[in-house]
């Protein structure tokens, strides 16, 4: 696929994160009597993953994360030059999906930034009211854990077909963990789009939801081969190359 069809695909699965994730906490969990919760918010970050692997996984590989794409080019299976173009589309699409949701919740009575509108904050602004440590911990582990979901999910010797389902209820997983913490990023671009829209505080903490993932992404990235052994230790790029080296001679 061109760069420019990859780009658009990011933009709408980073869309569609924010929008179905972030919507459920600003719309959903509280709504009276019927609320999703907690579970629900974490259920519908999982579900948009889940769905926009299988909707746009050939397209773009459905990154949908600055995180993920930086692990995965430090980790030899995306270029790196691409990264850029990829993250530029996941913080947009993050920041339109916001803006949408603020319209439509700011369309009932009572409705408030003073909320929180699912930006991701610590101290004063976790839901918590954990600290600033707690927080970089937490985003850093989660992280972590949720690449090596993905790097291991995605490996070329692990079932195919199954990669999206791993990865979209880990990001479940790590949600009914991480909530009560910063209301979890693991996630730069889905935490820039809510505090674009909220300014103020959200801003101000916004660096912790941008270094704490890219140096969880990055750990992994260097972590996971250590579970392979010296014979399996290669790249899927090596895979490929290969088998396609292989089906040359054969023709």
């Amino acid at each position: 696929m061109s760069l420019k069809k990859r780009f658009a695909a990011e933009f709408l699965g980073t869309f569609w994160l924010v929008f179905g994730g972030c919507g459920s906490a600003v719309i959903s969990a509280a709504f009276p009597q019927v609320g999703i919760g907690l579970l629900g918010v974490s259920l519908a970050f999982g579900l948009t993953v889940l769905t926009m692997a299988y909707a746009i996984g050939h397209i773009s590989g459905c990154h949908l994360n600055p995180a993920v794409s930086l692990g995965l080019a430090t980790a030899r299976r995306f270029p790196a030059s691409e990264v850029p173009a990829y993250v530029i589309a996941q913080i947009l699409g993050g920041i339109v999906a916001s803006a949408l949701l603020y319209v439509i919740a700011s369309g009932t009575a009572g409705f408030s930034l003073n909320g929180g509108f699912a930006a991701n904050g610590y101290g004063a602004h976790s839901p918590g009211s954990y600290n600033m440590s707690a927080a970089f911990i937490a985003e850093f582990v989660l992280t972590f854990v949720f690449l090596m979901i993905i790097l291991g999910a995605t490996d070329l010797r692990a079932p195919a077909g199954f990669a999206p389902i791993a990865i979209g209820l880990g990001l479940t997983l790590i949600h009914l963990i991480g909530i009560p913490v910063t209301n979890l990023s693991v996630n730069p671009a889905r935490s820039t789009g809510p505090a674009v829209i909220v300014g103020g505080w959200a801003l101000e903490q916004l660096w912790l939801f941008w270094v704490a993932p890219l140096a969880g992404a990055v750990s992994a990235a260097f972590a996971y081969p250590i579970l392979a052994t010296e014979r399996e230790r290669v790249t899927q790029g090596d895979v490929l190359a290969a088998k396609a080296a292989a089906q040359g001679k054969m023709n």
